[in-house]
């Protein structure tokens, strides 16, 4: 896996490229999503990625997610890390709540990268709730 990133238009804004041509951009003072914001985005991607799969394999029907995902970051140190981050999930679909918890567990202790790395640093926690019908 590798990424390039070139800087654009001015000193804090950047490209990073995958080896694929995909980009995104990242800016220091707004002008772009910020790093440890692309962290939290990162922990999203990989773990809903995983609970629609592990959801997929359980044969259950999830017609929709949406992830909202905080982090807290050290305010009395340089770099100021992430101590805690609270991921939570609206999982679309007649989906019980046993499967749920079940995929978010596999999810956080097993399959999402991102979240076990991040666990060595931070206290990640996870919550859901089950919405029967879309109101989109």
């Amino acid at each position: 896996m590798k990424i390039n990133l070139k800087r654009l238009d001015d000193h804090m804004h950047f490209e990073c490229n995958n080896e694929k041509g995909q980009s995104i951009e990242i800016a220091g003072g707004g002008k772009a999503v910020s790093p440890m914001e692309s962290v939290l985005m990162a922990v999203a991607g990989c773990s809903s990625i995983d609970v629609v799969t592990i959801l997929g394999k359980m044969k259950l029907d999830l017609k929709d997610i949406e992830v909202e995902v905080k982090g807290e970051r050290a305010t009395d140190q340089t770099p100021a890390v992430f101590t805690k981050i609270d991921v939570h999930y609206k999982l679309y679909g007649d989906i019980p709540e046993a499967k749920a918890e079940r995929a978010l567990e596999l999810t956080f202790t097993k399959y999402c990268s991102v979240s076990v790395m991040l666990q060595k640093a931070a206290e990640i926690n996870y919550s859901f709730e089950i919405i029967d019908e879309l109101t989109n």
